[in-house]
């Protein structure tokens, strides 16, 4: 599937199904600025860098940030902006047409925390809300009227939860695509904001 060269390293989370469901699916238009929460390898981005050319990224997960910078250089692309840091605190007064998420969803007991950098790439709390909940609290202030955020979840981390919150701040919002895997559905939910 990838027509990129795409390094991994153990402590980032390797482009997986979820990452392709929103490569694949991006709603990008030339000259828009994205904003990607949570890059990992930087896979998402360098799709939507065939898009636009206006382009950041953030990760919590230092590691991820440097595989990300390795990835896109040995790819040739030199329009990204990465930056290192917890969702939105680094782009704090930054507005954006797209913001893209492919959220840390899993439903995590404590027992189920890793004691590494990758943990950040999976673990979504108890009920698997607990980054998409922050995230939902603080996308509007980063989103451009008329732009989309296109974020990543499960059906075990409250679809319906995360479509009624959007509703509630004033998005037009839909599960737009999905893969079915054993026990849960990958959505992506597409939020536009009008």
């Amino acid at each position: 599937m990838p027509d990129f060269i795409i390094n991994t390293d153990d402590n980032v989370y390797v482009p997986a199904e979820d990452s392709y469901l929103l490569a694949d699916n991006l709603e990008i238009k030339k000259g828009q600025s994205v904003l990607e929460i949570g890059t990992g390898s930087g896979i998402v981005a360098m799709y939507a860098s065939r898009l636009t050319d206006d382009i950041t990224v953030t990760d919590i997960n230092f590691d991820a940030c440097e595989l990300a910078r390795k990835n896109f250089t040995e790819n040739g692309i030199e329009n990204i902006e990465i930056l290192w840091g917890n969702l939105f605190e680094v782009v704090e007064n930054k507005k954006f047409d797209v913001i893209l998420f492919n959220t840390p969803y899993l439903p995590t007991e404590d027992d189920e925390v890793l004691e590494n950098t990758i943990n950040y790439a999976f673990d979504g709390g108890l009920n698997g809300r607990k980054v998409i909940d922050l995230f939902l609290n603080e996308v509007g202030n980063h989103l451009n009227d008329g732009g989309i955020v296109q974020m990543i979840q499960s059906s075990l981390s409250g679809n319906d939860e995360t479509l009624a919150r959007l509703d509630e701040m004033g998005f037009i919002a839909e599960i737009a695509a999905s893969e079915h895997f054993f026990f849960e559905d990958i959505t992506l939910i597409n939020a536009y904001k009008i």
